[in-house]
């Protein structure tokens, strides 16, 4: 049956129980990834300050601040392009449970740490977990699912990724309200906050208990075609070379994207941290300023993933209807523009309010996209492997980029008053998106068409 086809009834039906099972626990995986991840990005610079004694808005806290970004997204990288290639091997379902245990316990560590240092080091094994989760979910779900149906809840997977962000957002909210009103030390938010982090061992136990590896894992397993090793789904994929063209195209969409995110969409709380603080001293420099600053960022976030959680569904409605290269070159072209306006313009909280949900939208459009787009250029031996290739290959980039990111703006702007360097060194990052116009214009469309076994 052809996507269109599948168009002219509803999606969801015919979806047994147990499928909603699986994209329950692949999902919840993926969302509370991601509420890690946002944890990081909302509690890294105030841990920063409390571990190195300084305040938030000295710059070299905030240059620590990218520079640990960094370690953290190298260790992401590590994991997913390790574990993804296990998964093919050794079973997706239980490489997942493992990423699930090894991110939720180094977040729980990382609450316990004194140093900057140590910091950074519990990150880097938090990342090695975070990062083996997408490419085992992506693969788990579009193994399971076919047609319309494939495409929404890949898409959905993503969407579940804004409501771990969300979710992020308001757990913040709660704890700084706590330490509003006395009931916890305004210095210990940031280890509430990881603390928190540790819930996803739950989900591991679900899963060891009741999910089983996709039916077309286990016909590969049935008949020997799994790979040889423990990393030899790597040879099948570049053995292949219409697999190796796809892997290049997929390898620069997602470093357009997640450079884009994470090393400049991801310091956009950098920036409002110095706008807000200057903005709020302006209006009454013997006000509760570290209080209304947090108050501030947290609803500036918080719009920020409502309108990501909106690019999301109207990338893939694009996708769906018209394809996924044109669904691309609309999403890269926007967050292009978008992004150099808000971190151009952005200098109160009335401003994000309107602002940050646009470049929310702009920004994470496109990761729906990876969501639905990846799985559909590789083969069932090395799915799992190509995605998390292409995507954490875009971390290690996003790596370099925090590195440049952090240079440009101690070192190039430096001599520009803050929030200056922030701005500039942001607004420079923003060719990246170029990348992601490029590889969508060559990439090959998938629309309409099912997996390749």
């Amino acid at each position: 049956m052809t996507e269109e086809q599948m168009n002219a009834s509803p999606w969801w039906r015919g979806i047994s129980g147990y499928q909603w099972l699986v994209f329950a626990i692949a999902g919840g995986a993926w969302l509370f990834d991601n509420l890690d991840q946002r944890i990081f990005s909302l509690a890294r610079i105030s841990a920063l300050s409390n571990l190195m004694d300084l305040p938030s808005t000295v710059v070299s806290v905030q240059a620590y601040g990218k520079i640990v970004t960094a370690i953290f997204l190298v260790g992401w990288g590590l994991g997913g392009l390790t574990i993804g290639a296990l998964g093919d091997k050794f079973g997706r379902v239980r490489l997942l449970n493992i990423s699930i245990l090894i991110y939720a316990l180094g977040t729980g560590a990382t609450a316990l740490t004194h140093t900057a240092e140590h910091f950074a080091i519990l990150r880097a094994i938090t990342g090695f977990g975070i990062g083996g989760v997408f490419g085992l979910a992506v693969a788990i779900i579009a193994e399971t699912f076919s047609g319309t149906a494939r495409v929404a809840l890949l898409a959905g997977l993503q969407v579940l990724s804004t409501v771990g962000n969300l979710s992020a957002a308001v757990v913040k909210m709660g704890v700084d309200g706590l330490a509003a009103n006395g009931s916890i030390a305004t210095d210990s938010v940031w280890r509430w906050l990881f603390a928190i982090g540790t819930l996803p061992i739950i989900l591991a136990a679900i899963s060891a208990l009741f999910l089983r590896e996709s039916d077309a894992w286990l016909k590969l397993k049935a008949t020997g075609q799994l790979p040889a090793g423990w990393l030899g789904s790597y040879k099948t994929l570049l053995g292949d070379r219409e697999e190796r063209c796809n892997l290049i195209i997929g390898s620069m969409l997602a470093m357009g994207g997640v450079v884009g995110l994470w090393a400049i969409g991801e310091y956009a709380v950098d920036l409002q941290d110095a706008a807000f603080t200057a903005h709020f001293v302006a209006l009454d420099p013997a006000g509760p300023i570290k209080a209304q600053v947090a108050s501030a960022k947290n609803w500036a976030y918080l719009v920020q993933m409502l309108g990501g959680m909106c690019g999301m569904i109207a990338f893939t409605w694009v996708a769906n209807r018209y394809g996924r290269r044109p669904a691309f070159l609309i999403g890269f072209s926007s967050a292009l523009v978008v992004t150099l306006f808000v971190y151009a313009n952005l200098d109160s909280p009335a401003d994000a309010y309107w602002m940050m949900p646009l470049m929310g939208a702009a920004q994470l459009s496109v990761f729906a996209g990876f969501s639905i787009y990846l799985p559909e250029l590789f083969g069932a031996r090395s799915r799992g492997t190509g995605v998390s290739f292409c995507y954490n290959l875009g971390r290690f980039a996003a790596a370099g980029g925090s590195f440049v990111s952090a240079a440009l703006t101690t070192q190039v702007f430096s001599g520009y008053p803050s929030p200056l360097p922030l701005r500039y060194s942001a607004m420079v990052m923003c060719s990246v998106f170029l990348l992601g116009l490029a590889a969508a214009w060559f990439a090959p469309e998938t629309r309409g068409k099912e997996l390749a076994d």
